[in-house]
């Protein structure tokens, strides 16, 4: 029984990252150390750098564990050979909203902490990701949809999450709204 109990209880990397990313969302990015992140897991702040080398490195982890989510969620889009384009389109709006309301802390650790720090942080995974959603955009538009246009409802998409962020609601509440949301900014793209 005491050797099970030692398994659960064994210091991932993954554990790592969940408590780190909930402290970050819930104290900011400045406001939490690797002695703070191994006092919630009941370790000592050693055994956090076992798997990481410091702050930075742990925060760039979550970073590019979000960017992946988000990435995963636009090739699975991209690949449903059933769908046409416009449906398509329409999914990568609603998927990005969606993404942004189902996993907040990792929305909020990937576009919304905001720390001088944090800046050297942001290698390129954010271009990536812009640069997968707008190439998306811009093959299912049919090639409509200039660049001015595409980063136009890039914003908006964010706003519309930014503005449901760490509410009570849902993506399941927000839907209908969010579906209306797409369906004005398909228009902006045709």
């Amino acid at each position: 029984m005491a050797a099970r109990r030692a398994v659960d209880q064994e210091l991932t990397r993954e554990r790592i990252l969940d408590a780190a990313r909930e402290l970050f969302v819930t104290h900011g990015y400045r406001n939490v150390s690797m002695r703070q992140i191994a006092r919630e897991l009941g370790y000592s702040h050693g055994s956090i750098y076992y798997h990481f080398e410091n702050k930075a490195e742990l925060f760039y982890a979550l970073l590019s564990e979000g960017f992946a989510l988000l990435s995963q969620r636009f090739h699975e889009i991209m690949r449903c050979e059933e769908r046409t384009p416009k449906v398509k389109l329409e999914d990568i709006l609603l998927g990005f909203i969606e993404f942004g309301l189902t996993h907040q802390s990792h929305y909020e650790i990937m576009f919304l902490i905001k720390d001088e720090e944090v800046r050297s942080c942001l290698r390129q995974e954010p271009n990536e990701s812009y640069e997968q959603f707008a190439g998306a955009v811009y093959t299912l538009s049919g090639e409509k949809a200039d660049i001015s246009r595409i980063w136009s409802v890039f914003l908006s998409l964010h706003g519309f999450v930014s503005h449901y962020y760490k509410t009570e609601q849902t993506f399941s509440d927000v839907e209908s709204a969010a579906k209306a949301h797409v369906r004005f900014l398909l228009g902006i793209l045709q």
